[in-house]
C-alpha cells in the first residue's frame, strides 16, 4: 500500500513558477516509477511527467517539455514537479501517482497507475 499527498498548488500569474511536492508513505516507494498527471474542468486526466524509480530518466508531455522538471528524493520519499513559465492552460488539479508494481517503465497512461493522491489545485491567471 502506498499513500500519496500532494502540496504546493496555488494561484499565480502567467509566467510565474510553482513547485509541487508529493510525499509518499508505505511500501517500496524507492523502487517505483512515479508520475504527475493533471485534470482541467471538463477534460480527461492527462499525463504531465514521469520519472524512473532511480530518478535516472524522465519523460514529459510535449505541452510542458522545457518548462516543467520532475525529480525525486528517495531518501525523503518525495517527488517534486518544478513548473516554470506557467500558462493559463496549465490550470488544473495536479495529481501524483504510483504504479502497483516496482521497477516499471515510465508509463504515460492513467490506467497504468494504481495509487493516487488527492490532488492540488493550480490556477494560472492571464
Amino acid at each position: 500500500q502506498v499513500q500519496l499527498v500532494e502540496s504546493g498548488g496555488g494561484l499565480v500569474q502567467a509566467g510565474d513558477s510553482l513547485r509541487l511536492s508529493c510525499a509518499a508513505s508505505g511500501r517500496a516507494f524507492s523502487s517505483r516509477a512515479m508520475g504527475w498527471f493533471r485534470q482541467a474542468p471538463g477534460k480527461e486526466r492527462e499525463f504531465v511527467a514521469a520519472i524512473t524509480w532511480s530518478g535516472g530518466r524522465t519523460n514529459y508531455a510535449d505541452s510542458v517539455k522545457g518548462r516543467f522538471t520532475i525529480s525525486r528524493d528517495n531518501a525523503k520519499n518525495t517527488v517534486t514537479l518544478q513548473m516554470n513559465s506557467l500558462k493559463p492552460e496549465d490550470t488544473a488539479v495536479y495529481y501524483c501517482a504510483a504504479p502497483l508494481i516496482s521497477y516499471s517503465p515510465m508509463w504515460t497512461g492513467t490506467y497504468k497507475y494504481h495509487y493516487w493522491g488527492q490532488g492540488t489545485q493550480v490556477t494560472v491567471s492571464s
